[in-house]
Formats: C-alpha cells, sequence, structure tokens
C-alpha cells in the first residue's frame, strides 16, 4: 500500500460507471465526451476509452491531452482563445466551439477546415451555487439573444449548452430541455449537433437510465442533431478515495483528529463550496477530521467511528476523484497525494508519486 496521503482510484467501480456510459450511448444514440476539467487522470483512459467517444475541454493543455493520450473526438472550448492559442487548438480539434460572436468573428477563418460551434446559455440552470451558476446574472457564459444567434448560423454547425450541475432528477432535466427546445427551437433545427454539457448524474444509483436515453432520442429525432454529453463526475463518481493517515489527536471543546492531507491542498472544492468531505458516519466515537496545513479552516468535516481512533490509523475520504487531481496543488509545501489504481484483482499500484523536486520545479 502506497504511503499516505494517496488517491485509490477503484477500477471496478470505474468500468462500472463505464458500463452505464455505454448502454446509455446504445440506447439513446448520444455520444460522450469526458470532461477534462472535472477528471484528466490520463493512467486510466486506456480502461474509459473503449466506453467513451473523446474527451471535451475547457483550456488548450486540457485539449492537447485529450488529444495525446484519449484519442478519438475531441471537443475544443475555451472562455476566449488568446491569438498564441488558436493554431495549435485548431490542429489537436475535431470542434471548436466559441464563447461569443466575437470570439467567432475573430477566429472563424482559423477554425474553417473544422466543425465550428458557439456556447449557448439558456439563461437559467440546476446550480444551487451562485459561485458555479452558469446563468447567474450577467455571466460571460455564452450567448443567449435569438437574434444574434441566428446572425452566426451560415458559420457554426452546432451549438453546446451547459446548465446542468449534480442534476440528478430527470424529471427537472426534461422540463428544461423542454424550455429549451421551445425558446431555441429556431436555431437548434438549422444544426447538426448539440451538446447538452455535464452535470447530469445519470451514473447515481436508481437514476432512471431508459427515460433519460428516449429523451434524448426524441431530441435528436425531433430536430435532426447529433447529440453530445459532457460528463465529468458522472465518469467518476464514487470510484476514489483519499487515503490518509492520522498524525495527531487533540481535544479543544472537541475531539480533533489531524490528518496527512489538506483540504485546500488536496480537495479543494470543500473549501470553495463550504461542504464536508463524505467521511465514516458509524459509530459513537465522534471526531472532527483536519487537515495539517496553518489554514485555520483546513477541516474535512465531523466523521464518526465504531472505536476511538489512534495515531496511525487509516481514514478513507470517499467520492474523492472530481476536481480533486485536476486541482491539487502546492499549498504549505504539502507533499502532493501519490496516484494509484485498485486493480480489478484487487491489486493496488502506484502509478504516480510527487517528490520535492517536482514542488521545486512549479516554482522559480
Amino acid at each position: 500500500m502506497p504511503q499516505t496521503p494517496h488517491y485509490l482510484i477503484d477500477m471496478a467501480k470505474l468500468r462500472a460507471n463505464m458500463e452505464k456510459v455505454a448502454w446509455l450511448r446504445e440506447a439513446s444514440g448520444a455520444k460522450a465526451l469526458l470532461a477534462l476539467k472535472c477528471f484528466a487522470t490520463w493512467s486510466v483512459f486506456d480502461l474509459m476509452r473503449d466506453y467513451m467517444d473523446g474527451t471535451t475541454s475547457s483550456s488548450l493543455y486540457e485539449l492537447h491531452l485529450g488529444h495525446e493520450k484519449f484519442g478519438k473526438e475531441t471537443h475544443a472550448y475555451s472562455v476566449a482563445w488568446a491569438d498564441h492559442e488558436i493554431d495549435e487548438a485548431v490542429s489537436y480539434a475535431d470542434k471548436i466551439i466559441f464563447n461569443s460572436l466575437s470570439q467567432l468573428d475573430r477566429f472563424s477563418d482559423k477554425a474553417a477546415g473544422i466543425a465550428t460551434g458557439l456556447r449557448l446559455n439558456p439563461r437559467f440552470s440546476t446550480s444551487g451555487f451562485d459561485l458555479a451558476d452558469p446563468a447567474r446574472p450577467f455571466s460571460r457564459l455564452g450567448e443567449w439573444d435569438v437574434e444574434r444567434l441566428e446572425t452566426a448560423l451560415d458559420r457554426v454547425n452546432g451549438v453546446m449548452i451547459h446548465y446542468n450541475c449534480e442534476n440528478g432528477d430527470f424529471d427537472l432535466f426534461d422540463r428544461q430541455l423542454t424550455r429549451i427546445e421551445d425558446e431555441f427551437g429556431s436555431v437548434l433545427k438549422r444544426l447538426d449537433w448539440v451538446s447538452l454539457g455535464g452535470g447530469i448524474h445519470f451514473t447515481g444509483e436508481g437514476y432512471p437510465l431508459q427515460r433519460l436515453a428516449d429523451r434524448l432520442k426524441a431530441f435528436q429525432d425531433r430536430f435532426g442533431v447529433q447529440a453530445f454529453l459532457e460528463p465529468g463526475e458522472a465518469s467518476i463518481t464514487q470510484t476514489t478515495t483519499l487515503e490518509v493517515s492520522v498524525l495527531d489527536i487533540i481535544n479543544n471543546g472537541k475531539d480533533v483528529a489531524i490528518v496527512d492531507s489538506s483540504t485546500e491542498a488536496h480537495m479543494l472544492d470543500l473549501l470553495i463550496y463550504r461542504e464536508d468531505a463524505k467521511l465514516p458516519k458509524t459509530g459513537d466515537h465522534t471526531y472532527q477530521i483536519a487537515g495539517k496545513t496553518c489554514l485555520a479552516g483546513d477541516i474535512f468535516g465531523e466523521a464518526r467511528f465504531e472505536k476511538p481512533l489512534q495515531i496511525g490509523d487509516r481514514v478513507s475520504i470517499q467520492d474523492a476523484a472530481g476536481y480533486t487531481m485536476v486541482k491539487k496543488n502546492w499549498f504549505n509545501g504539502l507533499a502532493m497525494p501519490t496516484i494509484a489504481l485498485k486493480e480489478e484483482d484487487g491489486t493496488i499500484r502506484k502509478v504516480r508519486s510527487f517528490s520535492y523536486d517536482d514542488y521545486k520545479g512549479s516554482l522559480s
């Protein structure tokens, strides 16, 4: 077993998610692209590649990684492409999606050899966080005016619409897609493809996959388009733990277990969205699980255990794949977690560790 802290990806659980993705592709006719902004651990792409159609990206480096390590279809999106990026981006991309009409005006000639799209913002979403809501007031993410969109239809053949966020409610998805059909139908019927983005939690327990497949098929048939989904969390949910060890136990009015990891450095979204980690919750022995950085609020949350914790004990933090490895950082100079795989035969294999030289090399 690798030294803690380490991310441990369970390949059997990953395959189970991938099988749901593949079933949905087959049943609906929609294509599925891995959203690299959520998960880009390319050591498992050999497994994922067999079940998905390609990758979608949010930057030049993500695009390059998807092209190089995943292969298959590559969708290139960026909130804003720079002059020095566009030629390289086009060389990697099968489709390039511009965020605004001004970016389309500026770079459409450069992208003339590949499929071109625009981001469409429907002005509503399922996000419960203003920070992450693409439809927030004055959002810069995409175009929404139908008349303006229609002026660009001679230069694009598709749109990307990202409006779901951890949405496990099929009925809500259905209602919002109907609203998109009603409000933007005049645009959609003139396109070749439509990406409905990510955030549909269709690999979750009990999700009505058949209803989703039927709804996607009806959407494609109505408008004569190829639909794409961009599963990030849905691809890797419940596949990975962050394994940590207890370094110290103190009592400051409650029992606190300090572990060899950090929210800010290793699970940053917990801090950003003020959420607790998914910690053990069985037993009568309660501890606050805290990180080892100097940040006072570096706290994973409250956990319960069957017996008292001891220094050296292992704690497994669940559902630690999405928006973790892509956001990990060197705050406080903490050792960055190793990345390890639990193979389907149960063996554990270390695929990447990070050293002082990696830390030093990230600076100057």
